[in-house]
Formats: C-alpha cells, structure tokens, sequence
C-alpha cells in the first residue's frame, strides 16, 4: 500500500472510531437483531439451533450497511473528495482503501462478536466457528458490494434511504452461500469447502469489480 493510501487509510479509521460509529453502532444493531429473533420464532431451542447461523448472517448483513451512506456522502459534501480525486492516487485505488476502512470498523468488530451471540440462540460451538469463518470471508464482499450503492448515491439529499435497496438484491449470492457453508459445516453432507470456496470468490470478485463501479459512478457524480 503506498504511503497515500495508508493516510488516507489511517485517516477513514480515526474518523470511524471518533464519531462514534461504526463498530458500536453495528455490534449494537446485530445485538439488537438477535434479541428480537428468539421473540418471532418462539422459545423452542431446537428450532433456533437450527436457524441461528442464518439469523447470525442476516443480521450481520443488515448490520453492515450502516454507515454506507456516508462512506462518500461526507466528503463530497465538505469537498474533501473533490481533493482526492485531484490527487495521484487513482480513485479506483482511494474507493478500495475507503472501503476497507469500512470493513475493519464495522464489518470485523461483527466477525468477532458474532460467536459470542450465536450463544444467545443456542448455536453449537463448532456452528459458531464455521459462522465467523463464513463471515470473515464474506462480510468484505458486503462491504464493497455497499460501496456501489453508496457511489450511486452520494449526490442525493435522501440517499441514505436508497443505500439499502440498491444493495441488498446485490448481496443475495454472498449471503445464500455464508449461510450454504454454515450448514455444510453443521450438518452435511456436502463439504463447507465447496460453499466456501465459491463464498471466496464472491468476495474477490467484488474487491476487483466494486471499487471499479463505484469510482465510475462517482465520476459522473462529481461532472
């Protein structure tokens, strides 16, 4: 990573942590996703064995779009972007480092507390493993696949509003195959290694083509 780069990195993790976002207020919502869950399907614990990784993983999804809307939104509005994109480093390159800024506040601290609330729906200890293994390769696909829509709508007053629409239909593969490799790992009879290779390639391919889209749809943004 060049030394730019790593500013600006450093530079999205001190924002991050100082306004207070991020890491607590996704942790809180992913919290609060769990809590509610055992409510809605009732207090059979057989039943939420059996559907918690897949309430695991639909709260960390939903967990990690907050904040997406003001991954680009901030900068555009106080000009800070408009400094960036005049720089030597590629936008492409700044969209990648601002989205794993991201990640690391919000989607990581997710990972870790993700096994520590599968306890709350009576998850195996070997299912919680195989959740925060399919998280931690799946959840930087999120991320970056939410850039896209933070892109597209970094412009827009109300933005924030569309952010989850634009994203969610693009997250249905990754989150189909985190929640494919958790019950390969729990129950069979297929191996976790197939879902998870594909889970893999899901997030790769969205760390190569989401910063791609993104800077393109921030392009015509700031014309």
């Amino acid at each position: 990573m060049s030394g730019a780069a790593l500013a600006l990195f450093r530079r999205e993790v001190r924002l991050a942590v100082r306004v207070g976002g991020g890491a607590m207020m996704g942790a809180v919502f992913f919290l609060t996703v769990v809590v509610i869950m055992p409510f809605a399907v009732g207090p059979d614990l057989n039943l939420l064995q059996r559907v918690g990784p897949a309430i695991l993983w639909v709260g960390a999804l939903l967990a990690s779009l907050i904040g997406l809307d003001r991954l680009f939104q901030a900068d555009h509005e106080d000009g800070s972007l408009d400094l960036m994109t005049m720089t030597e480093t590629p936008l492409v390159v700044i969209v990648a480092v601002k989205a794993a800024a991201h990640w690391v506040t919000t989607g990581l601290p997710l990972v870790i507390v993700a096994p520590v609330l599968g306890l709350m729906l009576n998850v195996e200890p070997g299912a919680l493993v195989a959740v925060a293994l399919t998280l931690l390769v799946g959840t930087p696909g999120l991320t970056f696949v939410g850039a896209i829509g933070a892109a597209l709508t970094v412009a827009l007053r109300r933005g924030g509003l569309l952010v989850p629409v634009l994203v969610l239909p693009l997250t249905v593969p990754i989150l189909i195959f985190g929640v494919s490799a958790t019950g390969a790992a729990i129950a069979g009879p297929m191996s976790i290694s197939t879902p998870l290779a594909v889970l893999g390639s899901l997030t790769l391919l969205s760390l190569v083509l989401a910063p791609l889209a993104a800077a393109a749809a921030l392009r015509l943004a700031l014309e």
